[in-house]
């Protein structure tokens, strides 16, 4: 192997795949990254065995050959050189990376490459597209609804389905339901649902970044493997990940399809007002809890009451005006947290709250769209 290539587009690369490099792990090799030369292109992979990230840096390749190295001392040494041209190549006998940038020079030992493991190929599957901008969103208002803890292997993940021109995500730890729809960019014949770890959205997330060009989705059930492909103006990225095994929940049975009042928030003001009851409630419970008030024509407007309170600390109680309150009087309490992390994904604007009875699940729902719908189990407190 032998090629030169800008410090800047390899250090670009590196920090791409630098995600899926294992920390801890049994198998040394893993946290190594993969350089090929082969075609022109400076190809990078890193594996930690449950996701395998690829992505190509253009150079002047003047002998093809590949060779593993640790990725971390790889990548900090790229880091430390000037944007000048980097030249690499294998020292004899193949075992050592010899890369020289400016008056800078190093040899880097290294293990042959049929000692990494093989990063998968998902070429046939079911393919769909989606656009960069969406679903960033959708895995933002997803993926934190997922369990963090293993108990449920299957509750970590997010559930995938593709239908007609439809995509949708829902993720469930067993106290919230989080579920988004979207458009795909082209319909899809067979209606697919898999599990992929939001550890693996997460990821993909970060690497949307504010790009334009179409996601390509390549799923393989059968052979439990999805890949992402981003093919951007200055990258071109797979990350290929193991789906998960199991049943998923039938979400659709945990949403409650009535209601006994429907309260419409401006998203901004509660927000704010949640972020300041969650002070007190933090030393307490972590309960914050909301009563619903509906106004009374010529007399008083509708309104929320805000409180929390913590036998060490004290109480505290606000007063939101809401936009309407549709139905009876309500009240409801939520965990502080599962409360801040629902009004904190979603775009100012308005929300509503729909609550049945004291016991009963909360659902929100951005105004004017059906897109996105939250569900939220109550807390049991003494009124």
């Amino acid at each position: 192997m032998k090629l030169s290539c800008l410090q800047k587009n390899l250090s670009r690369g590196l920090a791409i795949v630098g995600r899926a490099v294992a920390t801890r792990t049994t198998l040394p090799v893993t946290q190594n990254v993969l350089l090929s030369a082969h075609q022109g292109m400076l190809k990078l992979s890193a594996t930690n065995l449950e996701i395998a990230i690829t992505t190509w840096v253009g150079g002047t390749i003047e002998e093809e050959g590949d060779i593993t190295v640790p990725a971390r001392l790889l990548t900090e040494f790229v880091n430390s050189l000037p944007d000048e041209h980097i030249f690499l190549e294998l020292a004899p006998g193949g075992g050592e990376l010899v890369l020289r940038c400016a008056r800078a020079q190093a040899r880097i030992h290294g293990t042959d490459a049929n000692e990494f493991p093989p990063i998968p190929n998902v070429a046939e599957g079911i393919h769909a597209k989606i656009a960069p901008a969406v679903l960033r969103a959708a895995i933002g208002r997803v993926t934190f609804a997922a369990a963090t803890e293993e108990s449920r292997p299957v509750l970590t993940g997010v559930e995938v389905k593709l239908t007609g021109s439809r995509f949708t995500l829902a993720a469930a730890d067993g106290f919230r339901l989080a579920v988004q729809q979207g458009p795909l960019l082209q319909p899809v014949t067979t209606e697919t649902r898999v599990i992929v770890p939001a550890k693996t959205l997460n990821e993909l997330s970060r690497m949307l970044g504010d790009e334009s060009e179409p996601v390509q989705i390549t799923m393989t059930p059968a052979r439990g493997q999805v890949m992402f492909m981003l093919d951007f103006k200055r990258d071109r990225i797979e990350l290929v990940s193991q789906l998960l095994q199991g049943a998923f929940p039938n979400y659709e049975q945990l949403i409650p399809q009535k209601y006994q009042t429907r309260t419409l928030f401006d998203l901004p003001t509660l927000l704010q007002a949640t972020r300041t009851a969650a002070i007190f409630a933090r030393d307490g419970s972590n309960i914050i809890r909301m009563q619903m008030v509906p106004g009374v024509e010529g007399e008083a407007k509708p309104k929320a009451i805000i409180s929390a309170r913590s036998e060490e600390v004290g109480e505290h109680r606000d007063e939101v005006d809401a936009k309407a309150i549709e139905g009876a009087e309500s009240k409801i309490a939520f965990n502080a947290r599962y409360l801040m992390d629902v009004l904190g994904v979603l775009e100012a604007g308005e929300l509503a709250l729909e609550t049945t009875t004291a016991s009963s699940p909360g659902v929100f729902r951005p105004s004017g769209s059906d897109d996105y719908i939250h569900v939220v189990m109550p807390m049991f407190v003494q009124w």
